[in-house]
């Protein structure tokens, strides 16, 4: 009986890695990220999805939608800074084993977006005005991921990103770091 369950087991992991193909060109994946823009205030985040889809050698394009929230101190008063942006690029495998289990990846994307400043209201409630205005942004963005495969369509992604963004009355570059799961069809 042993015998049995040992051929059965060995035929199920033939199976398994016949299918295990990863990171094949043309493969498609989506991702989504979450993560803190920086250590100031605990509400300073963003949220991106992110299309990919897999080239030779490991690499992959990226197109992304990203939106960013953060918060600027007056006062008493949290005024809200949020980014609506998007990007294409492509990220290039550095190191990787054999398998492709686990990768270092480094990106580099064209970044174009619009920003908004306490929601487009320029006075606050003590009668303050709001010197900074809404702007329509662009600039380049880098990033850094380490990404290890949970199973053969599954990815958990630790990133630390920067993007340099022009035409802004607010910072010009903008640090990250976050976690994402990426599911490859």
């Amino acid at each position: 009986m042993t015998k049995y369950i040992f051929v059965v087991m060995l035929a199920m992991l033939g199976i398994t890695a016949a299918q295990a193909q990863r990171m094949m060109p043309g493969q498609k994946g989506l991702e989504i990220n979450a993560g803190l823009l920086s250590k100031e205030v605990s509400d300073n985040y963003y949220l991106n999805l992110t299309l990919t889809t897999y080239t030779k050698n490991g690499g992959y394009w990226l197109w992304g939608a990203e939106y960013n929230h953060q918060f600027a101190d007056y006062r008493d008063l949290h005024i809200p800074l949020e980014t609506y942006t998007g990007e294409i690029g492509y990220s290039l495998q550095l190191l990787g084993d054999a398998r492709k289990t686990v990768t270092l990846n480094a990106g580099l994307t064209a970044v174009a977006g619009y920003e908004a400043i306490n929601r487009s209201e320029a006075t606050l409630y003590d009668g303050s005005k709001i010197l900074d205005k809404d702007h329509f942004i662009y600039g380049a963005g880098g990033r850094l991921s380490f990404e290890t495969y949970l199973s053969d369509r599954l990815v958990l992604l630790l990133q630390g990103r920067t993007k340099v963004v022009w035409g802004t009355d607010l910072k010009q570059f903008r640090p990250s770091a976050g976690v994402g799961l990426r599911f490859n069809f």
